[in-house]
């Protein structure tokens, strides 16, 4: 059974992997097996740190990902590094909050260019290079995106952020469609209430917080680690038989 959620041999790009639940899901990953690739703007030390003490390779690629013109770089240079991803971790995102009535265009612009427009070039550029090269064991490669609850809910004076994390559920179902055939597995994790740097005013927030404790069955809010299960399962041979899943990791907050 160990075998089946092993990744040696397995190398991860994990986009945003500076903090929180990126560097998570790296270190998580890397313990698993699998070397990482890290991508985004500045060199995510404590997270490299973490990939070496579990005895994996770790390669940083220095990218704006809120350009989406970037990606096929991106996945150029991991090739070039020896480093093309057999698993891609789509968890880079940003979130604007504002009133739907005075939302800007730009926020709109800058939150979908990340959330979901570099999501779906950076996996069309990954995809690529996975079908252009012998197939591994568990298939072609595989893909996590991290969607939201905000991908099954609505929330509030979170216009962009909404319709990306949407936008993400129904990409995942989409290259599922297209993909599962061929090898790729294409899933996706909605984490639900976490403390991060995005969730900080809402935590610092006492009737917020209160309010959001008293929805979450597990009574707390999810720490990073508790991605780390989900992202080895659905990067693993474990989920070879897994396509177009949106996997809640939310306390039990969609059950209530």
């Amino acid at each position: 059974m160990s075998d089946l959620f092993s990744l040696s041999g397995r190398t991860a790009m994990v986009t945003g992997a500076n903090t929180g639940l990126g560097q998570a899901m790296a270190a998580a990953l890397a313990v698993a097996g699998a070397d990482i690739v890290a991508v985004g703007r500045s060199v995510p030390d404590e997270t490299e740190g973490l990939v070496c003490a579990a005895g994996r390779g770790f390669h940083f690629i220095e990218a704006d990902l809120g350009n989406p013109g970037v990606c096929g770089d991106v996945i150029a240079a991991a090739k070039a590094a020896a480093a093309a991803p057999d698993i891609l971790v789509n968890n880079a995102g940003i979130i604007r909050r504002n009133d739907a009535l005075d939302f800007t265009e730009d926020d709109w612009d800058a939150v979908m260019d990340v959330n979901l427009k570099t999501c779906f070039f950076l996996t069309q550029a990954a995809a690529r290079e996975m079908l252009g090269r012998p197939a591994t064991r568990g298939g072609a490669g595989k893909v996590i995106n991290i969607a939201s609850m905000l991908s099954f809910q609505g929330g509030v004076r979170v216009a962009s952020y909404a319709a990306s994390k949407s936008g993400v559920a129904g990409l995942t179902r989409l290259l599922a469609n297209e993909w599962a055939a061929k090898g790729i597995n294409v899933n996706a994790i909605a984490p639900g209430y976490f403390s991060t740097n995005n969730t900080e005013a809402l935590r610092a927030d006492e009737t917020r917080n209160r309010s959001i404790l008293e929805r979450i069955p597990a009574g707390r809010w999810g720490e990073p680690s508790d991605l780390g299960g989900a992202a080895v399962f659905l990067a693993s041979r474990a989920s070879d038989y897994v396509h177009g899943a949106i996997l809640p990791v939310d306390g039990g907050w969609l059950a209530r």
